[in-house]
């Protein structure tokens, strides 16, 4: 299979430093998918909004699992990083809190990102 023949991968995780295998899980899938070439869209709702702040995915410590923090660059650097609008507003981050790179927008981009583009869609 092609880089050309994959579908589009959106992924999104709402389990942060509460639940650290899901998170870790999500991260790491969404990464290997863009190291094999596919499109990928990550967004970040829920605990997992926290993520998007410098530093916290620093913090994220899991045995035998790959580092947040490089798996979260790698992501903004070859694909999307996106922060929910509703998930930010109710924990009180902006747009110029989060890591430069990761986008603040709504559930109907999320809903238009997998309709218009024939995405796998995962949650996590």
């Amino acid at each position: 299979m092609t880089a050309n023949s994959l579908r589009p991968l959106v992924v999104k995780v709402v389990a942060g430093i509460d639940e650290p295998e899901r998170c870790a899980q999500a991260f790491n899938v969404a990464s290997i998918a863009a190291a094999s070439g596919s499109k990928v869209s990550l967004w970040l709702a829920g605990e997992a909004a926290w993520l998007a702040l410098p530093g916290r995915a620093a913090q994220f410590t899991l045995e035998h699992a790959a580092p947040l923090e490089d798996l979260l660059a790698a992501i903004i650097e070859s694909g999307s990083v996106t922060l929910c609008s509703q998930c930010a507003q109710r924990r009180d981050i902006a747009s110029e809190d989060v890591i430069a790179g990761i986008r603040i927008a709504g559930a109907a981009s999320f809903v238009e990102e997998i309709l218009t583009t024939d995405a796998q869609a995962l949650v996590y």
